[in-house]
């Protein structure tokens, strides 16, 4: 048998019991019991109290003396100015008043320079330019390949560093100086050409300056062959005067070769042939 703990009538299975107390009282059976009144209560965890009001007596009732609620603040000395002070003792151990935290004279920053410093490595290091040879200070990690102690150096070094093979657009050589008979040959073709692109007819006036003169077939060309040298470029029926747009345009093969000879009324030259074929 099972008795209601409220009217304490008897039932024969704990769900009647449930069933009825629920409807008749108004709540669960109960299955607590309040550390505080003694009273029954039902709970769907644990709960040491029936009420807010039972917590609230029995609480304080069992509170420690050394908790944090009250005066459980703990008194002592600032170890700077003498001062006695309280702190909250599970917050940290008192060492400094409030006045001396807050000014922060009592601080020592940490040093940070030269030998002090936790990367220190040696500091800069004197060690002379790539250039000019003068002396300069660098820190290790900004000493690298090539040192220069200037932008004047370091453009210096740039412009020979990057001409011919050291420029990482090289393919293989032809645009140095012409050497021996290109002045002339040059002069002669500007002559011949009347100072005019021969393909699109701009003139010197309209250009502002005197057109490009184009090797149809170009210097690395004669470069490259085995049986010549650069200087056998530079005939009158293998250059060509240009504008600049022109001079692209024939440099990347937009203007075929056979088109300028064409303009300077030439046809394929047998030099051309026996470069092409070397």
């Amino acid at each position: 048998m099972f008795h209601c703990p409220t009217c304490d009538e008897e039932f024969l299975t704990r769900t009647e019991r449930r069933e009825h107390h629920t409807s008749e009282h108004g709540t669960r059976v109960p299955n607590k019991t309040c550390s505080q009144c003694e009273t029954q209560f039902y709970a769907q965890y644990e709960k040491k109290y029936c009420s807010e009001e039972c917590r609230k007596i029995g609480f304080t009732a069992t509170k420690s003396p050394d908790s944090n609620y009250g005066n459980a603040k703990k008194e002592t000395s600032c170890e700077l100015c003498g001062d006695s002070f309280e702190y909250y003792p599970s917050a940290k151990e008192g060492l400094y008043c409030p006045s001396c935290v807050e000014n922060e004279s009592w601080r020592d920053p940490p040093k940070l320079e030269g030998t002090d410093h936790p990367r220190w490595n040696g500091g800069k290091v004197a060690i002379d330019c790539d250039v000019c040879g003068d002396s300069v200070e660098r820190y290790p990690s900004n000493v690298h390949e090539i040192v220069c102690c200037s932008e004047d150096c370091r453009g210096q070094w740039l412009s020979e560093a990057f001409t011919g093979e050291g420029h990482p657009n090289w393919t293989g050589g032809g645009n140095e100086a012409y050497g021996k008979g290109w002045a002339t040959v040059r002069e002669a073709a500007l002559e011949r050409d009347d100072y005019r692109c021969v393909n699109c007819g701009a003139t010197s006036d309209e250009l502002g300056r005197n057109p490009d003169v184009h090797h149809i077939v170009p210097v690395r060309a004669f470069v490259a062959a085995e049986a010549h040298e650069k200087t056998d470029a530079h005939f009158l029926e293998n250059v060509v005067s240009l504008c600049i747009a022109c001079h692209r345009k024939a440099e990347f093969g937009k203007v075929s070769a056979g088109a300028l000879q064409a303009a300077i009324g030439v046809g394929e030259s047998a030099e051309r042939s026996s470069v092409e074929s070397a």
